[in-house]
């Protein structure tokens, strides 16, 4: 009898030693940084590739020719609102660390002085009126709070916690509360999301698209969007302008900050045009933005997105340098309104990485990162913003 209980005892203590294994999964330092490369290189030339259609073509896709790419179109990204207002993020990380509270994030947002447009700007000034996120993101004070403002900037919390979607969603509560709320909370948690899956994925995009939504309430308007996007590209996997159209007819409305025009700065709708872009474009660099593009409304920041997530699927190595060899000329240039260059963006990002893993019980190696697999926990309270048209018919509250 002894000897079964002992053998018994070792069969526990086996079956717990693999469940810990299980648990984890290894990423080299090489495969991370070329990714976080590519994540960064992708926002770049995805933004630059769109900018010269920004809101040019609301409620109607691009079906025309589009400028042919040139590497050092790329220079643009310099002065783009969608990499520099996200570095104002890292940069507060960096100051007040992992646990930044509201306040202090705040704050730091509070503190710039660039220029900004809808959420981002109510936001902003909400807080130099005192009053502090997460109301300063509320509808009660900013009707701006379903737009598309924290899902273009959120790509960073993804970026800086691969494998590690519920750190990422922690952070992005935090930060996106600044200006948004709800679905435009629920988009930037969205974007987060799929980085943090295309870590360990490099070729299924389908699979870091549901990654993204397993991580966002399942009743909420956004995942129901983006979930009838993947339907759709499913019915018709060779046909964009199909799956396009059905957009604008079930989700494209005109309960939005601008009434009475086609344009539509939602979270939801411009998320959808990211998620057409990754599906649609198949795995292909240039096919995803072109189609994010061509999908219309906000399209430099929507290519932005769905090419920061393709190459963080692939990596910088493997975009090709026919997108990427203009970024060499700039890489020790500074990102407009901040510290950041190309060159150091990179190492400042590995360095939160590495307090991110220690944080939450992962390993650093010589070579390589052992990372605690998280599985993906939406928000436990759902924030749905039903009552929009009251709230725009009367002034928004002091």
């Amino acid at each position: 009898m002894r000897h079964v209980r002992i053998s018994a005892a070792f069969a526990v203590a086996f079956m717990v030693c693999m469940a810990a294994h299980a648990q984890e999964v290894r990423l080299s330092k090489e495969r991370y940084l070329d990714k976080c490369k590519g994540a960064w290189a992708g926002q770049m030339i995805g933004v630059c590739f769109g900018a010269p259609y920004e809101f040019k073509s609301n409620g109607k896709p691009i079906t025309g020719p589009l400028q042919l790419w040139k590497p050092d179109r790329v220079q643009g990204a310099i002065g783009q609102d969608d990499c520099y207002v996200e570095m104002t993020f890292l940069k507060a990380i960096e100051d007040y660390g992992l646990d930044v509270t509201f306040e202090q994030a705040g704050k730091a947002f509070a503190e710039t002085k660039f220029p900004l447009w809808h959420a981002n700007k109510f936001g902003r000034e909400n807080v130099r009126r005192g009053i502090m996120p997460p109301k300063s993101g509320n509808p009660e004070f900013n009707k701006h709070a379903d737009d598309i403002d924290f899902q273009i900037e959120a790509d960073l919390f993804g970026i800086l916690c691969p494998g590690l979607p519920r750190e990422s969603n922690r952070l992005c509560d935090v930060f996106g509360h600044v200006m948004n709320y709800g679905d435009g909370v629920y988009g930037g948690m969205f974007v987060a999301g799929m980085y943090v899956a295309a870590y360990f994925e490099d070729n299924d995009v389908e699979k870091v698209v549901k990654a993204g939504l397993a991580g966002i309430p399942e009743a909420s308007l956004y995942h129901k969007c983006i979930s009838d996007v993947v339907r759709w590209h499913a019915e018709n996997p060779a046909d964009w302008i199909a799956a396009w159209k059905k957009i604008e007819e079930k989700w494209q409305d005109d309960v939005d900050c601008d009434p009475g025009k086609p344009f539509n700065i939602d979270a939801k709708l411009n998320g959808a045009y990211i998620v057409m872009g990754l599906l649609y474009g198949d795995g292909g660099f240039a096919k995803t933005i072109e189609v994010a593009t061509r999908c219309g409304q906000d399209n430099d920041c929507n290519p932005s997105s769905a090419a920061g997530v393709l190459g963080c699927m692939k990596g910088f190595s493997a975009i090709g340098a026919e997108w990427t060899s203009g970024i060499a000329a700039i890489e020790n240039t500074k990102f407009d309104h901040t510290d950041y260059s190309f060159k150091t963006l990179i190492p400042t990002c590995q360095k939160v990485t590495e307090a991110i893993l220690r944080r939450t019980g992962g390993k650093i190696e010589a070579d390589a990162y052992v990372i605690p697999q998280q599985a993906p926990k939406p928000p436990e309270n759902l924030e749905q913003w039903t009552n929009q048209e009251a709230v725009f018919a009367k002034p928004i509250s002091k």
